[in-house]
């Protein structure tokens, strides 16, 4: 999310985090300290949140789960619009092993 954000707007802001997350400012900015905390983010003095290079790679890999299942819910025929709400808590529940079973489930369907 973070890394959308910068990706739109060049930074993130907490009032466009915690908006984008539906929770209060204090809530966001907990979150970003959390992830300054564990070297995933830094800012600056009246500017926004950026991600270390740390955190680029883990927005990258985070995307990523995201793509493939929702990927695979709209597979099942869930509406795209429902599949990217429901892949926001999904993708960071499911294991490895299964994120690689969607992968592969649709690796199938499309080569069919």
């Amino acid at each position: 999310m973070i890394g959308d954000l910068i990706e739109i707007n060049g930074e993130a802001r907490v009032a466009d985090i915690a908006a984008r997350m539906g929770v209060a400012q204090p809530t966001a900015t907990k979150a970003v300290a959390r992830l300054k905390r564990q070297g995933l983010a830094t800012s600056r003095p009246y500017r926004g949140i950026f991600l270390t290079d740390e955190g680029k790679q883990l927005a990258d890999r985070v995307r990523s789960r995201h793509l493939i299942v929702v990927q695979f819910l709209v597979a099942l025929g869930v509406p795209e619009e429902t599949a990217e709400i429901d892949g926001e808590g999904i993708e960071h529940h499911v294991s490895n092993q299964t994120l690689t079973a969607f992968e592969k489930y649709l690796a199938d369907i499309k080569s069919k």
